[in-house]
């Protein structure tokens, strides 16, 4: 019998006897991995967190409470128990479900969930609101131990403690996050990992005592007495206000549902310790978690296999170790993705060298402006999401005083099926607002390499290198010597760009000589501080524009240009501005992103076309 099938509404899964229970989890298992294999999409921690949500869902209602997911990895299950599971065919694809928790996709989702460390937090907020308001729900944010690495989940915990609001937080702890998790917080979790039997006293002890009261309260009494005089410091949880319980098995569905009954009835805040396996179920994801995190379509009888194929991240990786070997002040360093952005081969090469750091953008940013002010040569590797939450500490850290640091921005532009939260439409925005910074746009490995060279060997202050994700393309010249590049010459059009938008572009422009068209491609290579000479003077050839980039509209290349021609007093008959817009971006495949953007081959011929039939102004 599949039970999964017969699950439509919350009512019908709590009415699911515990013997049931066993089974659906097995169920929710083998459709995850069915559908994820399919989609593609983040599967080790869904699979790590099936009993934990499917007790959640049996205790608490998740269209009146507010279950948060941090980060939202964990949130499949959940999605499946809420009314989405016929829609699993479209995880992440183009116009289908989103891999994130998302309010405007159900009334089941409280928060968006792309970033992590930030639940408790919102939690905090949601509870006072509740009750200021006199309303009537329960508040629980389920919190991996990746993101317990964030000082930003800190901050809240000790909000929460001070608060004393009715707030319940699960910590999924795995031991991972994307990689291993690192650090203090990560030794601490794993010393509790070893008491699990604690629990179990803990809660026997506890269904005791509620039928004595009276024995109960002297006995609490005297255990605080004690614990005072013989342990004047407790546990980091207790010291932030919480009451602590764990460890729990978080895959024993009854156990979590048990501790989370007891929890919700304390009205005050409790932490709950549960240890989960990430992959739980997936042999070839238990044994590789970190290859299982986020997965493209595979096979799973076969399980995922590592691309052979060489990406902007592998080559940035060889590359810093090639400069490493011949420059003892080179380090690098990451925040939770050194397989992300290449980084493996320098690890292994230079351990000493290699900084991973947890999910501490903010920390990394900071330390790395303190590695530079004591002469060495810091290179932070991170995703452009991820670095706008590091944004303070470059201008007021690295910024002010001039530091030497260079940030590898990976994942830059157009992402693809992570969506809104984790597209890199906005470091040129903010970066171009930090003082003294330049930023490189590499369009080929070729001057990937380059690039990095001049950021460490030649340049001083702050230097960024933004590039995407995945392989190059038909472009793959080395121009990095020159601020601009005319790729083609031409009198009827000019095509400003960066990046690897410039495939398209090219491409537009092959198509477009066919038309009878002639246009100028210019490719910008340094974006701060901009040199608009080159396309100034195509500009005052053309007079007509497109600006093709994978970045948001504000502080873009092609808006500088703009604001250079009019300061020039240059004339322009017409200009198409194509590009990110707000930089709001839905999930989907990168082609099919840059297809209904306007920023493929075929959208970039339209609007050329549409320019070059307008007419003059009056």
């Amino acid at each position: 019998m599949n039970i999964l099938e017969s699950i439509h509404t919350n009512a019908e899964l709590r009415s699911l006897t515990p013997g049931e229970i066993p089974a659906l989890c097995s169920q929710i298992r083998e459709e995850l991995i069915e559908k994820v294999s399919g989609t593609g999409g983040h599967l080790a921690s869904s699979l790590g967190a099936v009993e934990i949500t499917v007790a959640l869902h049996r205790v608490y209602d998740p269209y009146k409470d507010r279950i948060l997911f941090d980060v939202g990895h964990q949130a499949y299950v959940h999605k499946m128990l809420t009314g989405r599971r016929e829609k699993f065919d479209t995880l992440r694809q183009l116009g289908g479900i989103s891999g994130f928790p998302r309010p405007d996709e159900s009334a089941a989702d409280p928060f968006i969930a792309g970033h992590a460390s930030d639940s408790v937090s919102v939690a905090v907020g949601m509870a006072r609101a509740r009750t200021l308001l006199g309303e009537d729900y329960d508040v629980v944010a389920v919190v991996g131990d990746g993101s317990m690495t964030g000082g930003l989940c800190f901050e809240g915990l000790s909000d929460v403690g001070e608060s004393g609001e009715a707030i319940v937080i699960i910590l999924n702890d795995n031991g991972m996050s994307i990689n291993k998790s690192v650090g203090g917080i990560a030794r601490l979790l794993s010393r509790a990992r070893t008491r699990p039997g604690y629990v179990k006293f803990k809660m026997a002890y506890r269904r005791v005592m509620q039928h004595l009261p009276g024995l109960h309260a002297w006995l609490h009494k005297l255990k605080e007495g004690l614990k005072k005089r013989l342990l004047p410091r407790g546990g980091i949880f207790d010291d932030l206000g919480f009451e602590y319980l764990g460890p729990v098995d978080g895959h024993d569905e009854a156990a979590m549902e048990e501790a989370l009954r007891w929890a919700r009835d304390r009205r005050a805040p409790v932490l709950i310790h549960a240890v989960t396996v990430k992959g739980k179920g997936y042999a070839p994801a238990e044994a590789s978690p970190e290859l299982y995190h986020g997965v493209d379509v595979f096979d799973p009888a076969r399980g995922v296999k590592p691309c052979a194929a060489e990406d902007f991240s592998a080559r940035f990786g060889s590359t810093v170790t090639s400069l490493a070997e011949k420059d003892q002040r080179v380090c690098a360093v990451t925040a939770a993705m050194e397989r992300g952005t290449g980084l493996e081969q320098f690890a292994e090469r230079f351990p000493e060298r290699f900084f991973e750091l947890g999910i501490v953008e903010e920390h990394a940013a900071a330390m790395c402006a303190g590695l530079a002010r004591q002469g060495m040569r810091p290179v932070f590797a991170v995703y452009s999401t991820f670095l706008q939450r590091s944004y303070d500490i470059l201008i007021e850290d690295i910024a002010l005083t001039g530091e030497h640091v260079v940030l590898a921005v990976d994942r830059a532009g157009i992402v693809g099926r992570d969506g809104a939260t984790h597209q890199g439409s906005f470091d040129l925005a903010y970066l171009s607002s930090v003082p003294g910074m330049k930023l490189y746009a590499p369009s080929s490995f070729a001057e990937l390499g380059s690039m990095l060279s001049v950021a460490l060997e030649e340049e001083t202050g702050p230097v960024a290198l933004r590039y995407p994700r995945g392989c190059e393309g038909r472009y793959r010249e080395d121009r990095s010597r020159e601020a601009a590049s005319v790729l083609r010459t031409g009198e009827d059009l000019t095509i400003v760009c960066h990046g690897i938008s410039v495939n398209d572009v090219l491409d537009a422009a092959d198509e477009l000589s066919g038309r009878g068209i002639s246009v100028q491609v210019v490719k910008i290579n340094r974006i701060l501080p901009l040199d608009t000479r080159e396309c100034l003077e195509s500009l005052r050839i053309t007079g007509r524009m497109i600006s093709v980039e994978e970045a948001c509209r504000t502080g873009s290349v092609g808006s500088q240009v703009l604001a250079a021609a009019a300061a020039a007093g240059l004339p322009l008959r017409r200009v198409r501005q194509l590009d990110l817009g707000d930089g709001v971006v839905p999930h989907g495949a990168p082609h099919q992103l840059r297809r209904v953007l306007g920023m493929d081959a075929a959208g970039i011929v339209r609007a050329a076309m549409e320019v070059m039939d307008e007419k003059d102004p009056a």
